[in-house]
């Protein structure tokens, strides 16, 4: 539904691009408001997201007119150029965060930096969190429709709906697989035909997302990317956005109190479907829930000068 009614959404933004320690580069989509003192607000895609998917967008607009500086993070091989390694990016990996956050936390010192995740994106920030504990250079966090136990949520995804999902999921992380077989050629050979073959999501993170990240297999790369046993560390505000009908995660994904810290605000509801949350009595004016349940929680952590409206 979001989808359909917003396929010409847009919002400004500059491209830039972070060079990594291991010497890639993180590329960042910025959105900036007149005010240099504002606070940031770091927007993390999910599965074979960008800046172009409808939800990171919504949000960055609304975010940017609460007065924030916002940012998308793009995951290794999500971005507009290759990226130079033979990696691309998975569930658990929170290096780059990691290395960004600081980075923006060196550059901008005296500002908030806030940060909000979707789905795979939700999981890194969520696993991120727990990592850091309070050791966390982050004012807040929200963290939308996250695949928690990812070994259960990969099963709901290969069946659900008739396979649906997995076939539109697996086509977009093969289309962008494709252009970096030739640097992986020599960890992983696989042809351009082989990879095209796989129809399933456990066969593609057996073949590629675990050897290229260094597990075992697909069933060691969902136990250790999980976010879920990070959730009782997180030490900073976190609201956690959640909906039982999710058509895309396990009911095993759905964080209860007894799975996160005092820290973490829960906001599970009945219904919302999959970073969805549409509300509103006229369909045919639909009202984007999480561009103002986010901003506004986030909003509790910030000046209240830097946080208003520009």
């Amino acid at each position: 539904m979001p989808r359909f009614f917003r396929p010409f959404h847009n919002t400004s933004y500059e491209l830039a691009q972070l060079d990594t320690p291991d010497g890639d580069f993180i590329e960042l989509a910025w959105s900036l408001p007149h005010n240099e003192t504002a606070p940031l607000a770091i927007v993390l895609h999910g599965l074979e997201g960008n800046i172009n998917s409808f939800y990171a967008k919504g949000m960055m607009k609304a975010l940017k007119k609460q007065g924030y500086a916002v940012v998308l993070m793009h995951f290794r091989n999500c971005s507009s150029e290759v990226n130079r390694l033979p990696r691309a990016y998975h569930s658990g990996d929170t290096a780059d965060l990691a290395f960004f956050i600081n980075h923006l936390r060196e550059q901008f010192p005296s500002r908030a930096i806030m940060a909000v995740g979707f789905s795979l994106g939700g999981n890194v920030l969520a696993k991120y969190l727990g990592e850091e504990g309070k050791n966390c250079p982050l004012s807040a966090a929200a963290v939308v429709s996250a695949p928690y136990d990812l070994s259960s949520s990969s099963e709901v995804i290969r069946k659900s709906l008739g396979k649906i999902y997995q076939k539109y999921l697996l086509d977009r992380m093969k289309k962008s697989m494709q252009r970096k077989l030739p640097q992986i050629k020599q960890q992983i050979p696989i042809t351009t035909e082989q990879l095209m073959q796989i129809d399933d999501l456990l066969e593609f993170d057996n073949q590629l997302t675990a050897p290229l990240h260094g597990f075992e297999n697909a069933h060691d790369y969902y136990r250790q990317a999980s976010a879920m046993p990070y959730l009782k560390h997180i030490a900073i505000p976190t609201l956690i956005i959640h909906a039982k009908d999710d058509p895309m995660l396990s009911i095993k994904a759905v964080p209860s109190r007894q799975d996160v810290s005092e820290h973490v605000t829960l906001s599970v509801s009945e219904k919302g479907g999959h970073v969805g949350f549409i509300s509103g009595n006229n369909p045919l004016r639909p009202v984007f829930w999480l561009e103002k349940a986010v901003p506004h929680y986030f909003g509790q952590y910030v000046p209240s000068k830097a946080s208003s409206k520009q």
